[in-house]
């Protein structure tokens, strides 16, 4: 199973990613582990979805991050 993640960080923005173990990642995140996000700190998981294949998870990690998956992350994720 691999899940898609929604950080905040400490600066106040939004990190998504994805992983297939999501209580590693976050601790690799918060501990500084993550080039994207070592700066940053996470502060909160604040959303987390689970899907059965990697590309399923990929591909709605890419929409996140798309100007239409921002609007809805905004609208309905967070």
């Amino acid at each position: 199973m691999y899940f898609v993640y929604i950080l905040k960080l400490n600066n106040g923005q939004y990190y998504s990613g994805y992983s297939s173990n999501l209580k590693q990642r976050v601790v690799d995140h918060k501990k500084g582990r993550i080039d994207a996000t070592k700066n940053f700190r996470p502060l909160d998981l604040v959303y987390y979805a689970g899907f059965k294949t990697r590309k399923l998870a990929t591909n709605f990690e890419k929409y996140l991050e798309s100007s239409s998956g921002f609007a809805f992350r905004n609208k309905h994720l967070i």
